[in-house]
C-alpha cells in the first residue's frame, strides 16, 4: 500500500514537471534574420533591466564583488542581481546527479529530455527564491526597514525573467541565453575599461586604458602610459592564446557500423572541459573570501584580514592576485619579494585547482571514457577494423580524455592567472569566458546559417 502511494506521488510530481510553464518552440526553424532580431531584443532588454535599480534598497554591500557579477551575468543592486546564478547552480547539480547515475533519466527520448528540463526549471525556481532571501536576510543587499519582502519579491521576479529569457534565446535566438548574458556583461565591462571617460562623479576622467594611454603619451607621463599599455597588451595576448587553444583538438577515427565505408573524425577539444574548471575555482575563491570576511568579524584572521575591502594577510591573501596586476604594483610600490611569492602561490593554486576540478567534472558529468564510449556505441559507431564493442572505444578514449582533461585544466587555470597577474582589463576568468563564448557563438552562426545568411554577414563570419 505504501509503495502504491509512493508511486502515485512520484507520478504526480513527474506530471507536474512535464507541465511546467515554458516558452513554446517555433513551428518552423527561425531563419537568420528572425534569430538576429530576437537575440538583439533579448540583449536590449537585458541591458535595460540591468540598469533598473531595486526599489526599497538602502545599501549594496555586494558592489565590491564586481568580478563575481561578471561571471553570473548579473548587476548587483539592480533587478538582475541574481543573474544566471540560480540557473547555473541548478544545471550543475542536476548534471552531476544524472552523470553519477543517482537520478535515472533517459535523455534519448523526448519525454526524458522534457522531464530533465522540467526538473531543471523546478530546481532553478527553488534556487531563485533561496538566493533572493539569502541576499536580503544576510544583508548583502540592505533593504529599508519594513521593505525586505518587497526587495526579495523584486529579486524573484528578476530571476524568473532571466530564466525565461534564457529559454527564449535557446529557442528563438543564437544559442544559450546564459552564454549571451555573460558575454554582454563582460563586453560592457571591457568597453568601459578600455574607452570609459566618465568618473564616479559624472565628470570627464580617463578611466579607459585606451584614452588614458593617449592622454599620458600626449602629456609625457610615461609611467601611466606604460601601465595602460601593459593592461591592453595583457588582454590582447590572453585573447589570442585562448582563440588558438580553442582550435586545438585531437581527431579520432570512427566509423558507422550500419554503413560500410562511412567514417568520420570524432573531435576531442584540447580544452576538453571548457571553462568549467576555472569557474569552479573562481567560485571557490569567492566563497573563501566571504568566509574569511565573516571570520574577521568574529576576530579570526588566519583565513584572511581585509583593509578597504582588499586582503592584506591570511590564506586569502596568498590565494589572490595583486590588485591591478604585477606591472602596476612594481611601478607604484617597487619590487617586493613577498608579492612575487604571493603571485606564484596564486598561479600554482589556479593551475592545480583547475586540474582537479577538470578531472572531477569529467568523472561526474558523463564525460569520462566509459560514458562517451557507451554513447557512441548507442549511436552505432565503432573503431574501424574492430567489432562494435564499447570496451574497444573506451580503451581508445582513455588514452586521450584523462590527459586532455589534465592539460586543458592546467592551461585554462594558467591563462586565467596570467590575465590577472598581467592586469588585464577584466578578470582572467571573465576574459576567458567572453572569448570562448564569442568563439563558440561565431561557430554556431557559421554552421547553422550558411545558406540563409545575408551576404554582408557572410563576409563578417567568413562564410
Amino acid at each position: 500500500m505504501q509503495e502504491q502511494v509512493k508511486n502515485s506521488k512520484g507520478e504526480k510530481f513527474k506530471q507536474f514537471l512535464l507541465n511546467m510553464p515554458e516558452i513554446q518552440p517555433p513551428l518552423h526553424r527561425p531563419d537568420f534574420k528572425q534569430k538576429l532580431k530576437w537575440t538583439l531584443l533579448i540583449v536590449l532588454f537585458f541591458f535595460i533591466l540591468a540598469q533598473t535599480p531595486l526599489w526599497g534598497l538602502e545599501s549594496n554591500t555586494l558592489a565590491r564583488f564586481q568580478y563575481l557579477a561578471l561571471l553570473l551575468g548579473a548587476k548587483f543592486g539592480s533587478i538582475l542581481t541574481l543573474g544566471i546564478g540560480p540557473i547555473v547552480t541548478a544545471s550543475i547539480i542536476l548534471q552531476l546527479l544524472v552523470g553519477a547515475k543517482l537520478i535515472n533519466i533517459d535523455m534519448k527520448t523526448p519525454e526524458g529530455r522534457q522531464y530533465f528540463e522540467g526538473l531543471q526549471k523546478f530546481l532553478t525556481i527553488l534556487f531563485i527564491i533561496f538566493e533572493a532571501a539569502v541576499y536580503v536576510l544576510m544583508r548583502g543587499l540592505v533593504a529599508k526597514p519594513g521593505l525586505e519582502s518587497v526587495v526579495i519579491l523584486q529579486l524573484i521576479v528578476g530571476g524568473l525573467i532571466i530564466m525565461f529569457m534564457d529559454e527564449l534565446s535557446s529557442k528563438y535566438g543564437f544559442g544559450s541565453g546564459i552564454s549571451l548574458f555573460i558575454l554582454c556583461g563582460v563586453a560592457l565591462s571591457l568597453i568601459v575599461q578600455a574607452f570609459g571617460f566618465l568618473g564616479p562623479g559624472g565628470h570627464f576622467e580617463p578611466v579607459g586604458k585606451v584614452i588614458s594611454l593617449g592622454i599620458s603619451l600626449a602629456s609625457g607621463n610615461l609611467k601611466e602610459a606604460y601601465l595602460s599599455l601593459a593592461a591592453i597588451l595583457g588582454t590582447i595576448i590572453v585573447f589570442a592564446i585562448v582563440v588558438y587553444a580553442q582550435a586545438l583538438r585531437v581527431e579520432l577515427p570512427i566509423s558507422f557500423g550500419r554503413l560500410r565505408g562511412f567514417s568520420l573524425k570524432w573531435p576531442l577539444q584540447f580544452l576538453y572541459t571548457s571553462v568549467i574548471p576555472v569557474i569552479l575555482a573562481a567560485v571557490l575563491l569567492a566563497n573563501l573570501q566571504l568566509l574569511a570576511n565573516l571570520a574577521q568579524q568574529k576576530g579570526i584572521y588566519w583565513l584572511g584580514k581585509f583593509e578597504a575591502g582588499r586582503p592584506v594577510a591570511g590564506l586569502v591573501y596568498w590565494l589572490s592576485a595583486p590588485s591591478g596586476g604585477l606591472p602596476r604594483y612594481f611601478l607604484t610600490h617597487g619590487f617586493d619579494l613577498r608579492v612575487v611569492l604571493k603571485s606564484l602561490t596564486y598561479l600554482l593554486f589556479m593551475v592545480f585547482a583547475c586540474m582537479g576540478f577538470s578531472l572531477l567534472w569529467v568523472n561526474t558529468a558523463g564525460m569520462d571514457p566509459r560514458s562517451q564510449a557507451e554513447q557512441l556505441t548507442a549511436y552505432g559507431f565503432q573503431i574501424p577494423g574492430f567489432r562494435q564493442d564499447p570496451r574497444m572505444i573506451e580503451t581508445l578514449l582513455r588514452r586521450y580524455i584523462t590527459p586532455l582533461a589534465l592539460m586543458g585544466g592546467a592551461a585554462i587555470g594558467l591563462l586565467a592567472a596570467l590575465a590577472d597577474l598581467l592586469g588585464a582589463l577584466v578578470s582572467g576568468t571573465s576574459l576567458l569566458l567572453a572569448v570562448m563564448i564569442a568563439y563558440q557563438l561565431n561557430l554556431t552562426i557559421s554552421r547553422q546559417h550558411a545558406f540563409d545568411m545575408p551576404p554582408f554577414f557572410r563576409k563578417i563570419f567568413r562564410m
